[in-house]
């Protein structure tokens, strides 16, 4: 990145700001879930495996709907799509503190809290900011909005941990449900019809569309964000469970998850800066690469508190690296004006893997007592998805003249 890029502009710092806070408190929510499989489970006599089954419907349900949402954000802004997003939310958690069954539970967290999400994450988030900030300046931006999301779980989870030891899993959810609440005075920073598009943004939706799913480096994004999802829906769900199976207390299990946010914090910013600096997907191959490298590492060492803390650190560190880096590249190759609707089909693709990695983790401990199977299919993961991220071709899509008018 050059020294003499452009400074951020004061509604540009706003954006960025503001969208920031909206991921920050929508992340930081539902990082906290996974403190809520003991209690929940045992109330409503449910096991792993469906708590688990009710959390990927959410995952695929937040991949399957972001690309239209995406669309419709891109076409008229993000600010009234993030005020319906916070409302549903809240809607589903109230509906899962309230439940009397396994049922409940899934129309709550599943079902609504899914699709609630697609208009409050980094995805519409990042479209509105992508085209607030100059170009030299957008993966830096991204960086900031989702580290965002680390520091709502650091923030938030504990205060989860506190909330479920104070008032029960039901209460704490409707703690939470007015938490989100805070988005809806947050939108109005967000808003705004996005600028009429030039040529450099990009050609229509259609042609988009055709152009991105022609592309190799398209397919190549989409493998490795499936990847990216499979190891942070498994790890974030099913983390604390395995550090209190491990003999280690619930505190440790919600430390834990809080380490992921803190230090994932300076890794979404520092992934992201080198990304405007440096090959984005250079730097994903690495990222990937560490991902293995440390869960091996994890797995060899007996659990105790310090292994458990070190490994939540270190995994922190490349939590959400992968965003900013991808969405960068996404912008990169295929212009901003549909950055939300591409980036929400890559996103889907995320979300796929993340549904295998929620239900995959219950399914795999109520078949075989344990995640090991889990484990391994993340380590095999994490370097296959380094290896598919190098043949991408780091460089803005030739079109034909006169194929954006």
């Amino acid at each position: 990145m050059s020294d003499t890029a452009p400074a951020l502009s004061r509604r540009a710092w706003i954006m960025v700001a503001a969208g920031a806070a909206i991921v920050t408190l929508a992340m930081g929510v539902r990082q906290a879930f996974g403190l809520f499989l003991t209690p929940l489970s045992l109330d409503l006599e449910i096991g792993r495996q469906m708590f688990g089954l009710t959390l990927a419907i959410q995952n695929l349900l937040f991949g399957l709907a972001q690309p239209f949402i995406g669309a419709y954000a891109d076409k008229h802004g993000a600010g009234r799509v993030a005020v319906v997003g916070a409302a549903v939310y809240v809607l589903g958690l109230i509906v899962a503190a309230t439940a009397a069954s396994a049922a409940g539970v899934m129309i709550g967290l599943g079902l609504l809290v899914g699709l609630s999400m697609t208009g409050i994450t980094f995805v519409v988030m990042m479209g509105a900011v992508g085209r607030a900030v100059p170009p030299e300046k957008r993966t830096m931006a991204f960086g900031v909005v989702t580290a965002g999301g680390s520091l709502g779980q650091f923030l938030v989870v504990p205060a989860a941990q506190g909330l479920i030891d104070a008032l029960d899993w039901r209460g704490a959810l409707l703690a939470l449900a007015g938490l989100i609440a805070i988005i809806v005075a947050l939108a109005p920073a967000v808003s705004g019809r996005p600028p009429a598009a030039t040529a450099a943004d990009g050609p229509p939706l259609k042609q988009a569309l055709k152009e991105a799913f022609a592309h190799p480096s398209f397919w190549c994004l989409n493998a490795g964000f499936f990847v990216c999802g499979f190891h942070i829906a498994f790890v974030g769900t099913y983390l604390p469970g395995y550090i209190r199976d491990g003999g280690l207390s619930a505190g440790i299990g919600a430390a834990a998850l809080a380490l992921i946010g803190l230090f994932n914090i300076a890794g979404s910013w520092l992934w992201g800066l080198w990304g405007s600096r440096g090959s984005k997907k250079a730097l994903l191959a690495l990222l990937y690469a560490l991902r293995g490298v440390i869960i091996i590492a994890f797995l060899l060492v007996p659990l105790t508190p310090v292994s458990a803390l070190m490994f939540a650190s270190a995994f922190g560190f490349l939590w959400l690296g992968t965003v900013p880096l991808t969405n960068g590249l996404i912008g990169m190759i295929y212009g901003v004006r549909h950055l939300s609707a591409l980036a929400g089909i890559v996103f889907l693709s995320h979300q796929v893997g993340a549904f295998f990695g929620a239900w995959g983790g219950g399914l795999a401990f109520d078949a075989f007592g344990s995640y090991d199977l889990i484990w391994a299919a993340s380590i095999a993961l994490a370097f296959l998805a380094a290896a598919v991220n190098l043949p991408i071709r780091e460089q803005p899509l030739t079109r034909p003249a006169g194929a954006t008018a």
